[in-house]
């Protein structure tokens, strides 16, 4: 009758090293998926911010196209108007 206890509660003993086991690895591997997801909205961020960046340079290119062809407009009127 000892020895079954004394086996139960060894066979007990290896579940519990085993859960506790597991339960560590669970907890790194969130803290892990929490870094890595952390890393990945830092990625992301720093895609949006380069994109942004592009856009403000095109914006600022196409407002210099914009204003060059408003000089131009406005001077050829003016000179049309003066032939007239």
């Amino acid at each position: 009758m000892m020895e079954e206890f004394n086996r139960l509660v060894a066979q007990q003993m290896d579940t519990m090293d085993r859960l506790l086991f597991l339960q560590s690895e669970m907890e790194r591997c969130n803290k892990v998926k929490s870094e890595l997801l952390k890393l990945q909205e830092e990625t992301m961020a720093e895609d949006i911010l380069d994109k942004i960046g592009r856009m403000n340079k095109e914006l600022q290119e196409i407002e210099k196209v914009f204003e060059s062809q408003t000089v131009e407009l406005i001077r050829v009127y003016r000179s049309s108007k003066i032939c007239t």
